[in-house]
């Protein structure tokens, strides 16, 4: 026994190689060796199994790997950088939306108009004349759009923005070249019925807000459901369904989106309890969503405005929460953060912080309504410029880990394909780098969240679901945001491998498992096959992303 135990012991610096390179994990990380150790030794024993091991043999094998375990339990906890997943033991905490990625498409893109311009190839200083930049109505019927777009179903469709909060709908056939007073914009009965084909051929449902405009109002200023009326009653007469409306874009930024001069808590009220009373009777199947609020935190928003003052006075009367969140602003606003800070755990935080601060309020006004992040991207006004970049994608799917694992039901990206921020290339439509994080989630992470533990090693986030499609199977998404210290996950099962990364983080184009992701010739999908992997050791490169999903994990959760 003990000569078997000293020859197991041979195994040691085979299987935690190079652990004093790595800094200390979590609570998990004397277990990485074990389970390593301990699939290994199975494996010998499977060998001298088939050797015809003598009577007591297996016994005695299993004395041995008790002892090797325990003895390993000592060792490589005083080394270990290395975590542990043990998929089957896995635990739910929840539940998302089928729906839960989706994504936004301006009302700017549907009836053409002047939107944040998409920065110069070349890098030069911001200029004032960069900000806006015209653009024609977006080509719904566009069959690489539309082929995107399945990929990514189901999902919602938010058609909304700060322009819808002026947007005039024409319901006639050939629209007015210009609005009538008190509006900005026009939509047209083409350009609605494009909302509503590109919807129903895409598998997603449409989410949308109302004009608050002055035209909106009568004389005394009081909204008017009319325009809204015109616009339910045209999408039904088209077959189509408006799943959920906020009543407006953003009230918390009302000084500067749309709404009257002035336009205060008390009118927001008032307005508010109009419209809830015409979308009962009007269109009881639609879900009310709101407020959408965007900014809140200890001082008040730029209009003065605040969630807490427009909730306090009015109650939510909701059947979704919903609010808006930006790491930041994009330079085009003001802003002037460096992609230096873009994998810093403060920068990804951030999306904690925001959504603290409306769960509070939801908490409050609405308790166990629903959340919705109903607008959301890196940076407000267009996004940062790295923002089309692989850089991106580790907020992008840290993102969605993040608010997923805290129970927020839909998070809708903005945008679908506009402006440096689209997951798609608003010229070609094709794919960026977010683009294909998120066809790797849609395909990989289902709608029962597990609770992956704490965090198991600085710079590296770990988040578990269970797998969309094959039963009793787990995906685990890991996030190595180091720049330069690599990570080791232990797995006791074999797995498939579907590791994102780029030779230039703040490049256009990204791998999987080593070869570029690209469209073919014929706008399909290129294959996105996982790599098999056998138990044991699985090495984190630093600055990449990582999806292992276990088919064989058994987890009762996911049955």
């Amino acid at each position: 026994m003990r000569q078997a135990l000293l020859a197991q012991r041979q195994l040691w610096p085979e299987l935690c190689p190079g652990l004093r390179r790595f800094e200390r994990g979590g609570a998990n990380g004397s277990g990485g060796c074990i389970l390593l150790l301990a699939a290994r030794i199975r494996r010998r024993q499977d060998v001298h199994t088939r050797r015809r091991m003598p009577r007591g043999g297996l016994l005695d094998a299993a004395r041995v790997t008790g002892l090797a375990l325990l003895a390993a339990g000592t060792s490589c906890a005083a080394h270990a950088g290395t975590v542990s997943i043990a998929p089957a033991g896995l635990r739910a905490i929840g539940t998302i939306d089928p729906r839960f990625q989706s994504y936004n498409i301006e009302m700017v893109e549907v009836t053409g108009g002047r939107f944040w311009k998409p920065y110069p190839q070349a890098m030069r200083a911001w200029a004032d004349k960069d900000r806006y930049s015209y653009r024609p109505p977006i080509d719904l019927g566009n069959t690489r759009l539309r082929g995107l777009a399945v990929a990514l179903s189901p999902a919602y469709l938010r058609v909304s923005g700060t322009w819808a909060n002026a947007t005039f709908f024409a319901d006639t056939e050939s629209a007015p070249a210009a609005p009538p007073p008190g509006f900005n914009a026009v939509l047209g009965r083409a350009q609605w019925r494009g909302v509503v084909d590109f919807a129903r051929a895409t598998g997603a449902e449409i989410v949308t807000s109302l004009a608050v405009s002055p035209g909106s109002r009568d004389a005394d200023g009081l909204w008017r459901p009319d325009q809204a009326q015109r616009l339910i009653d045209y999408t039904r007469s088209l077959g189509g369904h408006i799943a959920a409306a906020e009543f407006m874009n953003e009230p918390t930024l009302a000084a500067t989106n749309g709404a009257p001069p002035g336009y205060d808590a008390k009118a927001y009220v008032r307005d508010v309890g109009i419209f809830h009373e015409w979308m009962l009777r009007a269109a009881p199947q639609t879900l009310i969503v709101g407020p959408g609020s965007v900014g809140d935190s200890a001082s008040t928003g730029a209009s003065g405005l605040r969630t807490r003052d427009l909730l306090a006075a009015s109650g939510a009367g909701v059947d979704r929460f919903s609010y808006h969140h930006y790491n930041t602003i994009s330079p085009r606003c003001g802003g002037r953060d460096e992609p230096a800070g873009a994998l810093s755990e403060a920068w990804l935080a951030r999306t904690d912080a925001a959504l603290s601060t409306y769960k509070s309020l939801r908490d409050e006004f609405a308790p166990d309504k629903p959340i919705w992040l109903t607008e959301t991207a890196d940076a407000a006004c267009g996004g940062n410029r790295w923002d089309k970049t692989f850089l991106d994608t580790f907020r992008y799917l840290d993102q969605l880990g993040r608010l997923a694992r805290a129970g927020v039901q839909v998070v809708m990206h903005n945008t679908l394909a506009a402006s440096d921020y689209g997951l798609l290339d608003e010229k070609t439509f094709r794919p960026r780098p977010n683009y294909w994080g998120a066809l790797l989630w849609r395909r990989l992470m289902g709608t029962t969240v597990l609770d992956a533990g704490a965090a198991m090693a600085p710079g590296l986030h770990v988040y578990a679901h269970c797998h969309p499609s094959k039963r009793g199977a787990v995906t685990v998404l890991a996030i190595n945001i180091s720049r330069s210290t690599a990570r080791t996950i232990v797995l006791p099962l074999p797995a498939e491998r579907y590791t994102l990364q780029a030779a230039r983080l703040q490049g256009a184009t990204v791998q999987l498992n080593g070869k570029t992701l690209a469209l073919t010739d014929e706008d399909g999908l290129p294959p996105l096959a996982g790599r098999a992997i056998e138990a044991g050791a699985v090495q984190l490169a630093s600055e990449t992303i990582t999806f292992l999903a276990i088919p064989g994990a058994a987890n009762s959760a996911c049955r």
